[in-house]
């Protein structure tokens, strides 16, 4: 793959304007009236890992949060973080929002585009800009990955109080090591950076810390809160303290190719998947080795790596709980709505994937004996393997337009006491986000910032599914995809899907994810009718979204990356 870190260039800030007197209005009503927002996104978390979406993983606080909010089964990302986190900071499609391509890949044949800038544009709105304006204190604490020079950082765009990491993934120890030979580790607080971290950071520890301390200085204010915490975890390199690794010696020994069977049988109890589903032949993926092959000392790496990962996922629910305690212990969780997703399906991309690592000079410089696997100074990675466990039935990972790599667990504890069944099938998308916490804020999405024109979101408030007044949300527009030429496109029950071969086909093939949600039968023979549907309806998303037509031009190097 030719990859390129971009240099960007000094864009103009902007706000979104309103009048003293309206802010004043809003203030003063939005004491008693307007909810609190803490929305937690964990990242390339598996849509198996929660204890209530299958997982053996102990989540104790947010299985509870599932219990007593609402779980959403069939909630629907982008392919990688980035566009992923685009989509939920504006309510619109990645390609609008700048990041049609992630700022560490941007090649020869898109260069310059505006839809694949690599940060986020300043033709959309950003949730903390509007609701700022709108009387709202913002707080981001975490991985931002929308930008990275000064004025691309979340205090530009809206956050009033951060403490952000700017890239896509690094240390989680205070070393500050980077992902790859050919990335930066940069972090800032309120928009000045951060060179050196505490001896005892550790990120998802430190990110929980931040949030809690900048709810905590402005409560006094009673003004309502957007809170978004946002952690690195479990991304790569997995990274967790070691006594929390130590909880899991052994789970993991019988191998993926157990666990994904689990994970599916699980599924299968919590009523997930359909028992037509359950039994089905599972999909092969051609990146993983069966478990069997493997020679011992390579098992015991691997399962290794796992329990550092179930580790991370552990450490993420307690740090959530501790969120949790505080807002109850200051009587603000009753009027705060909390989201908790994953930004992606599990990373299966192998450490040699990152800008600088193919030749494995930079990854030898790491200490990964046995013992090691997880502490400081230590770079491993989940795997083909342990990814398509996590994705179950799903097909393939993160990166890919298949289900395994855009659907993500989605739990919301919604304002009261919930007023239908915790499981929810509703076809929901990240874009959702934003109207709907605007929809429950009262305040609209603005149609110029400073004189300029803004794209009015696509997304599609679910306000009504969270307070009981309808079951399931009934999509108006279908949801199209496109991120490395792998290509999607998602309407009602009916799916149009593009991979790259041998991946896929590299044709459109023809799903009904109600019926077939592993994708295992191609219906395009049976059903052109419908194919040439979907097909006319993407080609009307691409034109609408400033989507290009770049096929065939990336398509070898997303093979190599991935080993291909």
């Amino acid at each position: 793959m030719k990859l390129k870190i971009q240099l960007l260039g000094i864009l103009s800030v902007f706000m979104v304007g309103c009048t003293n007197q309206q802010k004043n209005t809003k203030q003063e009503t939005s004491k008693n009236t307007s909810p609190n927002f803490l929305v937690i996104v964990a990242d390339d978390l598996g849509y198996t890992d929660l204890g209530a979406f299958g997982g053996e993983i102990n989540t104790p606080t947010l299985d509870g949060l599932a219990q007593e909010g609402l779980q959403f089964t069939n909630f629907h990302v982008l392919p990688t973080c980035s566009p992923t986190r685009s989509s939920l900071m504006t309510g619109n499609d990645n390609h609008v929002a700048g990041l049609g391509v992630m700022s560490e890949t941007i090649y020869p044949a898109i260069e310059g585009l505006p839809g694949y800038a690599g940060h986020l544009s300043k033709q959309v709105a950003a949730l903390p800009e509007v609701l700022a304006a709108g009387g709202y204190n913002t707080y981001m604490s975490g991985k931002w990955h929308l930008g990275e020079t000064d004025d691309q950082s979340p205090f530009a765009r809206g956050f009033q109080e951060t403490f952000s990491f700017a890239e896509g993934a690094a240390s989680h120890w205070s070393d500050m090591r980077a992902l790859g030979a050919e990335t930066s580790v940069t972090y800032r607080r309120n928009g000045k950076p951060v060179t050196t971290l505490p001896k005892d950071f550790y990120s998802t520890k430190n990110f929980t810390d931040s949030i809690i301390h900048f709810i905590d200085k402005n409560k006094i204010d009673e003004k309502p809160f957007l809170a978004y915490l946002s952690f690195t975890a479990p991304h790569d390199p997995l990274h967790a303290p070691a006594e929390y690794i130590a909880k899991y010696k052994g789970r993991y020994d019988k191998g993926w190719d157990e666990l994904r069977k689990e994970r599916v049988k699980a599924l299968l109890g919590k009523g997930i998947i359909s028992e037509d589903v359950a039994q089905e032949v599972l999909s092969q993926n051609v990146m993983v080795q069966p478990w069997a092959t493997l020679d011992e000392q390579s098992k015991k790496e691997k399962a290794r790596d796992m329990e550092v990962y179930a580790a991370m996922v552990d450490y993420i629910d307690v740090s959530v709980g501790r969120v949790i305690d505080y807002l109850k212990a200051n009587n603000l969780y009753d009027n705060t709505i909390i989201l908790f997703f994953s930004d992606n399906g599990a990373n299966g991309a192998p450490a040699t994937a990152y800008p600088g690592n193919a030749d494995g000079k930079y990854l030898s410089t790491f200490n990964n004996d046995l013992d090691n696997r997880g502490l400081p100074n230590s770079f491993v990675d989940m795997g083909a393997g342990w990814a398509q466990a996590s994705s179950a039935n799903f097909r393939m990972f993160k990166s890919f337009t298949s289900e395994g790599g855009i659907k993500s667990p989605l739990i919301i504890k919604p304002l009261g006491k919930k007023s239908s069944p915790g499981m929810n099938k509703s076809l929901l998308h990240v874009s959702d986000i934003m109207p709907t916490l605007l929809d429950y804020a009262g305040i609209e999405y603005p149609k110029e910032v400073n004189g300029t024109p803004v794209k009015a979101p696509i997304g599609e408030s679910f306000k009504t599914v969270l307070n009981g007044s309808e079951t399931q949300k009934q999509r108006n527009k279908g949801i199209g995809y496109e991120l490395f030429e792998m290509k999607a496109y998602i309407k009602d029950d009916w799916k149009i899907l593009r991979l790259v071969a041998p991946f896929g086909n590299g044709d459109w093939q023809l799903y009904n994810l109600a019926e077939d949600p592993s994708e295992l039968n191609d219906l395009s023979e049976t059903n052109p009718k419908k194919r040439k549907e979907l097909i006319d309806a993407y080609q009307a998303y691409v034109k609408e979204n400033e989507v290009f037509d770049h096929q065939g031009l990336f398509d070898e190097g997303f093979k190599q990356a991935y080993g291909q």
